[in-house]
């Protein structure tokens, strides 16, 4: 019942987004609009949309050294999973099924697998800003001017962003030196729960700190901020490349504007960030860009499928390499979420 609610609820709001995004839209002028779309721009935009899930997946085997040897062929394809499960089902199903299907094939933990997933969300959202940053130094005025505003609330959303990423950075780099203290320290939680489940927690807790063996380094860490960078650039750079098909006249560095505003809308807990994209990147580009509304709505629909739709169609070919039905897909995420590693 519980599951059945959240779904009606998790589509409610995707549907009004989606009511929000086209509540001033000529649906005749935007088809006009996605017609006289650049093909070979938008052929780019999708090349360099697709690369960006390699370098996430060389990303993510840099950040499991700490654990153990791994494939990129797993990396990869358990990649793709988890993003076409998250694609396809709310509450973000895909950020724990790609560890699970990740540690079970490479004999790896899962609890200390899923930490590096959570400081890869983290690592995201630093290199986000910090690009972002760059664009404020490089800002054409008549973005400020548009919506001076909005403008000062973006700027200063960002800057609270990056302290709490900061913060948060900080805290893991302190749990990855310290595993074996933050177990004796979870240890304590006998005193209001049973021993076994209390022991249980305790190893749950070292687990999850040894994942994240990334950060205990910094120079380790440097590496994978490194990482980082080559990704989020070719995101920005498919950006560039489907605004500038559609004629939205903007520079690269103002692609990191958008990208930024993005990252808020693909945050709303709504299947393949339905509504969420597509509003964040309308708001943008006509708020700050000039650009006409409907020729928003129609580039937003457009950047939105190039993102989306081949890697999950790709994710439902592993997907049925693997004899995965979403059925089935349900229940491992379920398994994730109440996993005990006892190895």
């Amino acid at each position: 019942m519980r599951a059945h609610l959240r779904t009606v609820v998790v589509v409610g709001l995707a549907a009004a987004l989606v009511a929000w995004f086209l509540r001033h839209a000529d649906l005749s002028s935007v088809w006009g609009e996605l017609r006289r779309g650049d093909p070979g721009l938008l052929l780019l935009a999708l090349a360099t949309t697709l690369t960006t899930y390699a370098t996430r997946s060389l990303r993510w085997q840099y950040l499991l050294r700490g654990i153990g040897p791994t494939h990129f062929a797993t990396a990869f394809r358990t990649t793709v999973i988890g993003f076409a499960v998250s694609f396809l089902l709310p509450a973000r199903a895909g950020e724990l099924v790609r560890p699970y299907l990740l540690a079970r094939e490479e004999g790896l933990r899962f609890t200390a697998t899923f930490a590096t997933v959570i400081l890869e969300r983290v690592l995201d959202l630093v290199t986000v800003l910090i690009l972002f940053s760059a664009y404020l130094l490089v800002a054409e005025p008549g973005a400020e001017q548009a919506s001076p505003a909005m403008f000062r609330a973006v700027k200063l959303g960002g800057v609270a962003a990056a302290v709490a990423a900061s913060a948060v950075l900080a805290v893991f780099f302190f749990l990855a030196g310290r595993p074996e203290a933050l177990g004796r320290a979870a240890l304590r939680v006998e005193r209001v729960l049973p021993v076994r489940l209390a022991r249980l927690v305790a190893r749950l807790a070292q687990t999850f700190a040894e994942g994240l063996a990334a950060v205990r380094n910094p120079q380790h860490l440097a590496m994978v901020l490194l990482w980082s960078f080559p990704l989020w650039l070719s995101i920005a750079l498919g950006i560039w490349l489907g605004s500038r098909a559609f004629h939205i006249p903007i520079s690269f560095p103002a692609s990191f504007l958008i990208m930024t505003v993005l990252v808020v809308g693909v945050a709303v807990p709504t299947p393949g960030a339905v509504g969420g994209y597509h509003e964040a990147y309308r708001f943008t580009v006509t708020t700050f860009f000039h650009a006409p509304n409907d020729r928003a709505v129609g580039a937003a629909l457009i950047l939105h499928a190039i993102s989306f739709v081949p890697v999950t169609l790709l994710g439902i070919v592993f997907m049925a390499r693997e004899g995965l039905t979403l059925g089935r897909v349900r229940v491992l995420a379920r398994e994730a979420g109440t996993e005990e590693d006892e190895r």
